[in-house]
């Protein structure tokens, strides 16, 4: 409370003398284009939060906030608009934001969407394929259960985690585990190949079970919620076939993920599948080098450093949830939605991340080749707490 408390103080004072505009004319963010990201969309959050992870939330209502407060001082874009001005070059004299939303979930089909459709925003959806239509999860998603209900069974928090992946021969680069079952799962997701994180869901599944009501209302939408959603205008981009992060895989399957989902949501639709979005915003040299053989013009990551030889597939967003702009009051605030628009409270942010070639050990990667007019943008702040 003290903390959003100062925060509202700070972003109320910066409001309202302009000076949260100055900031972003400081970092040259002023006039590029916010682009929001999200995940899951809920009817009652204080009901789903009980059993989920609340940064990949936000209520129907408090969406509403977000957009009307962004309406307030933005112009909405679609995706393929933004790309058609990156493309040209064409400066943005006003400030605009695009709406994306993240992994596909059924629920922003039953409460974004109709939202949108009313209000005629358009907005965009990054899907992962193979989950399209199954009753299949999210990886990170079954992970994330799993370890919440081990943890609660558990005499030895998180010992006993640590002793399976142990069991298991697995090793974590960075080997101490969180006893909160979010920051475990993160160091799980974000550590270890997509094969091996199978293998600790199966070891999982031999010792807890989740429940099938807490799975059914995590999956994806069906091919026919998918094509009324694009035949109303929002934009359909994919977000790798799987999951996988592109970071911690292999040449061959980074190839797959984004080649191979590409060509499905085309072959489906009907249509050319331009942009895509990288697996919780993680890239390197090689990830971006087949996104670009695979054809995509434009993909999105939540982070603070672009690749300079293709600086339009390594797009900044800013990632938002329930909390991300509540005043002192709980209330949707327009002076911390300018804060965030104009990335006040990263001004000093670095990138904390590693996109150097260090990662690229066993992936071998013909030279790097520039596009050509690829218009330069500066490194503006995302969120990388978030698996989506």
């Amino acid at each position: 409370m003290l903390r959003r408390l100062a925060k509202t103080g700070v972003a109320c004072a910066l409001h309202w003398t302009g000076a949260d505009k100055l900031i972003g004319v400081l970092r040259r963010s002023r006039h590029i284009p916010l682009i929001i990201g999200y995940h899951r969309v809920v009817e009652d959050y204080a009901a789903s939060v009980k059993g989920y992870m609340p940064p990949m939330l936000i209520s129907r209502r408090t969406l509403e906030q977000h957009l009307d407060l962004l309406g307030r001082y933005c112009r909405f874009l679609s995706l393929d608009e933004l790309g058609a001005r990156f493309d040209s070059g064409e400066p943005f004299d006003k400030p605009v934001a695009v709406i994306t939303f993240d992994d596909g979930y059924r629920d922003v089909y039953d409460h974004a969407f109709p939202l949108l459709k009313r209000k005629g925003i358009p907005s965009a959806v990054f899907v992962v394929t193979d989950l399209i239509g199954t009753s299949r999860v999210q990886v990170y998603d079954k992970l994330y259960l799993l370890i919440a209900r081990a943890f609660s069974t558990w005499r030895s928090v998180p010992g006993d985690l640590a002793h399976l992946l142990d069991r298991l021969g697995i090793s974590l680069p960075e080997p101490k585990i969180s006893r909160d079952p979010y920051t475990a799962m993160r160091s799980l997701f974000t550590g270890l190949p997509q094969a091996e994180l199978y293998r600790v869901i199966e070891a999982l599944e031999a010792e807890v079970q989740v429940e099938e009501s807490a799975l059914k209302e995590l999956r994806a939408c069906n091919w026919e919620m998918l094509a009324e959603m694009h035949r109303a205008g929002i934009t359909i981009g994919s977000h790798t076939r799987t999951h996988a992060l592109l970071t911690n895989e292999s040449r061959q399957k980074v190839a797959d993920e984004t080649a191979a989902s590409r060509q499905t949501l085309a072959t489906r639709l009907g249509t050319s599948i331009q942009h895509f979005a990288y697996p919780d915003g993680q890239f390197d040299p090689a990830a971006v080098k087949l996104v670009a053989d695979a054809g995509y013009r434009w993909a999105y990551t939540t982070c603070l450093h672009r690749d300079r030889g293709y600086p339009l597939l390594t797009i900044p967003r800013k990632i938002l949830w329930e909390d991300s702009c509540l005043d002192a009051l709980g209330r949707s605030s327009l002076p911390l939605m300018g804060c965030e628009a104009y990335r006040v409270f990263s001004f000093v942010a670095n990138c904390r991340r590693d996109h150097g070639e260090r990662r690229l050990a066993g992936r071998k990667m013909a030279p790097t080749v520039a596009p050509s007019q690829s218009p330069s943008l500066p490194c503006v702040e995302g969120n990388a707490s978030r698996p989506g």
